[in-house]
Protein backbone atom coordinates (compact mmCIF):
# COMPACT_ATOMS: atom_id res chain seq x y z
CA UNK A 1 0.00 0.00 0.00
CA UNK A 2 2.50 2.75 1.25
CA UNK A 3 4.48 1.67 -1.95
CA UNK A 4 1.75 2.00 -4.39
CA UNK A 5 1.55 5.43 -2.96
CA UNK A 6 5.24 6.75 -4.13
CA UNK A 7 5.09 4.45 -7.11
CA UNK A 8 1.95 6.39 -8.43
CA UNK A 9 4.04 9.57 -8.44
CA UNK A 10 5.78 9.10 -11.32
CA UNK A 11 7.88 11.68 -12.99
CA UNK A 12 7.06 13.49 -15.96
CA UNK A 13 9.32 13.33 -18.86
CA UNK A 14 11.33 16.87 -18.17
CA UNK A 15 12.37 15.31 -14.83
CA UNK A 16 13.23 12.40 -16.67
CA UNK A 17 15.64 14.40 -19.14
CA UNK A 18 16.79 16.39 -15.92
CA UNK A 19 17.82 13.61 -14.14
CA UNK A 20 19.53 11.28 -17.40
CA UNK A 21 21.37 14.68 -18.38
CA UNK A 22 23.18 15.62 -15.12
CA UNK A 23 23.14 11.61 -14.28
CA UNK A 24 22.14 11.09 -10.95
CA UNK A 25 22.21 8.05 -9.67
CA UNK A 26 18.88 5.92 -9.10
CA UNK A 27 19.97 5.14 -6.20
CA UNK A 28 19.16 9.07 -4.86
CA UNK A 29 15.56 8.39 -5.72
CA UNK A 30 14.56 5.21 -5.07
CA UNK A 31 11.58 4.08 -4.13
CA UNK A 32 12.19 1.12 -1.72
CA UNK A 33 11.74 0.66 2.07
CA UNK A 34 15.08 0.96 2.78
CA UNK A 35 15.62 3.86 0.27
CA UNK A 36 12.89 5.49 2.09
CA UNK A 37 13.08 4.25 5.78
CA UNK A 38 17.07 5.68 5.33
CA UNK A 39 15.86 8.90 3.48
CA UNK A 40 13.68 9.66 7.07
CA UNK A 41 16.11 8.56 9.35
CA UNK A 42 18.68 11.03 7.91
CA UNK A 43 16.82 13.79 7.22
CA UNK A 44 14.80 14.22 10.80
CA UNK A 45 18.29 13.41 12.29
CA UNK A 46 19.69 16.58 11.04
CA UNK A 47 16.23 18.12 11.14
CA UNK A 48 16.39 17.94 14.89
CA UNK A 49 19.54 19.73 15.20
CA UNK A 50 19.50 23.60 15.70
CA UNK A 51 22.47 24.51 12.78
CA UNK A 52 22.01 26.80 9.57
CA UNK A 53 21.70 24.97 6.09
CA UNK A 54 20.05 21.28 7.33
CA UNK A 55 19.81 20.59 3.57
CA UNK A 56 23.45 20.84 2.76
CA UNK A 57 24.33 18.50 5.46
CA UNK A 58 21.38 15.78 3.88
CA UNK A 59 23.31 16.35 0.62
CA UNK A 60 26.75 16.10 2.49
CA UNK A 61 26.39 12.84 2.84
CA UNK A 62 24.79 11.00 -0.16
CA UNK A 63 28.40 9.68 -1.49
CA UNK A 64 28.28 7.67 1.75
CA UNK A 65 24.75 6.51 2.62
CA UNK A 66 22.48 5.52 -0.39
CA UNK A 67 19.01 6.88 0.63
CA UNK A 68 16.40 9.01 -1.16
CA UNK A 69 17.41 12.53 -1.36
CA UNK A 70 14.19 14.19 -1.89
CA UNK A 71 12.23 12.60 0.98
CA UNK A 72 15.40 13.15 3.63
CA UNK A 73 15.06 16.87 2.64
CA UNK A 74 11.12 17.32 3.32
CA UNK A 75 12.33 15.44 6.83
CA UNK A 76 14.23 18.39 7.16
CA UNK A 77 11.36 21.06 6.41
CA UNK A 78 9.93 19.53 9.46
CA UNK A 79 12.24 22.16 11.38
CA UNK A 80 10.51 25.08 9.61
CA UNK A 81 9.96 28.99 11.54
CA UNK A 82 6.81 27.68 12.82
CA UNK A 83 7.89 24.75 14.58
CA UNK A 84 11.40 25.43 15.21
CA UNK A 85 10.44 28.05 18.79
CA UNK A 86 9.28 25.05 19.65
CA UNK A 87 11.72 22.09 18.88
CA UNK A 88 14.37 24.62 20.50
CA UNK A 89 12.33 24.81 23.34
CA UNK A 90 11.54 21.30 23.58
CA UNK A 91 15.27 20.31 23.25
CA UNK A 92 16.45 23.03 25.88
CA UNK A 93 14.55 21.99 28.52
CA UNK A 94 15.42 18.53 27.43
CA UNK A 95 18.52 19.25 27.67
CA UNK A 96 18.53 21.16 31.18
CA UNK A 97 17.14 17.78 32.54
CA UNK A 98 19.64 15.77 31.47
CA UNK A 99 22.50 18.29 32.95
CA UNK A 100 20.80 18.53 35.81
CA UNK A 101 20.63 22.56 35.27
CA UNK A 102 17.61 25.08 36.13
CA UNK A 103 17.16 26.48 33.14
CA UNK A 104 16.86 30.68 32.77
CA UNK A 105 14.68 33.08 34.08
CA UNK A 106 13.39 36.18 32.95
CA UNK A 107 13.80 35.69 29.31
CA UNK A 108 14.19 38.66 26.93
CA UNK A 109 13.25 37.99 23.29
CA UNK A 110 15.61 40.39 22.18
CA UNK A 111 19.53 40.05 20.37
CA UNK A 112 21.30 41.87 23.28
CA UNK A 113 19.93 38.92 25.89
CA UNK A 114 20.32 36.23 23.80
CA UNK A 115 24.20 37.10 23.21
CA UNK A 116 24.81 37.42 27.38
CA UNK A 117 22.90 34.44 28.13
CA UNK A 118 24.62 32.68 24.76
CA UNK A 119 26.81 30.07 27.10
CA UNK A 120 24.07 29.31 29.30
CA UNK A 121 21.83 28.34 26.17
CA UNK A 122 24.31 26.10 23.79
CA UNK A 123 25.20 23.41 25.99
CA UNK A 124 21.78 22.56 27.33
CA UNK A 125 20.61 23.20 23.69
CA UNK A 126 22.57 20.78 22.06
CA UNK A 127 22.56 18.19 24.95
CA UNK A 128 19.07 18.24 24.60
CA UNK A 129 19.11 17.53 20.97
CA UNK A 130 20.94 14.24 21.09
CA UNK A 131 17.82 12.12 22.49
CA UNK A 132 15.69 13.49 19.96
CA UNK A 133 18.16 13.89 16.79
CA UNK A 134 19.08 9.98 17.76
CA UNK A 135 16.07 8.77 19.63
CA UNK A 136 13.06 9.90 17.10
CA UNK A 137 14.91 9.46 14.16
CA UNK A 138 15.54 5.85 14.73
CA UNK A 139 12.08 4.98 16.38
CA UNK A 140 10.47 6.60 13.18
CA UNK A 141 13.05 4.54 10.61
CA UNK A 142 11.51 1.33 12.44
CA UNK A 143 8.04 2.31 12.66
CA UNK A 144 8.45 2.83 8.73
CA UNK A 145 10.72 -0.63 8.09
CA UNK A 146 7.48 -2.05 10.24
CA UNK A 147 4.39 -0.14 8.55
CA UNK A 148 6.26 -1.35 4.79
CA UNK A 149 6.22 -4.52 5.21
CA UNK A 150 3.19 -5.48 7.27
CA UNK A 151 1.78 -3.33 4.11
CA UNK A 152 3.19 -5.26 1.53
CA UNK A 153 2.23 -8.85 3.70
CA UNK A 154 -1.45 -7.68 3.27
CA UNK A 155 -0.90 -6.90 -0.32
CA UNK A 156 0.32 -10.43 -0.94
CA UNK A 157 -2.42 -11.67 1.36
CA UNK A 158 -5.22 -10.07 -1.08
CA UNK A 159 -3.46 -10.77 -4.01
CA UNK A 160 -3.32 -14.40 -2.98
CA UNK A 161 -7.27 -14.41 -2.02
CA UNK A 162 -8.11 -12.48 -5.10
CA UNK A 163 -6.42 -15.37 -7.03
CA UNK A 164 -7.90 -18.47 -5.18
CA UNK A 165 -11.20 -17.36 -6.21
CA UNK A 166 -10.22 -17.34 -9.75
Amino acid sequence: MIRKVFKKKQSNGKIKDFIHKYKIPHEYLAINRKAISRGVLIGLFWGFIPMPMQMLAVLSITPFIKFNVPIAISMVWLSNPITMPFMYYMEYQTGNFLLGYEGLDNIDLTLNWFSDNWNKIITPLYVGTIPYSIGVSTLIYFLINKLWIDSVRKEKILRFKRYKRI
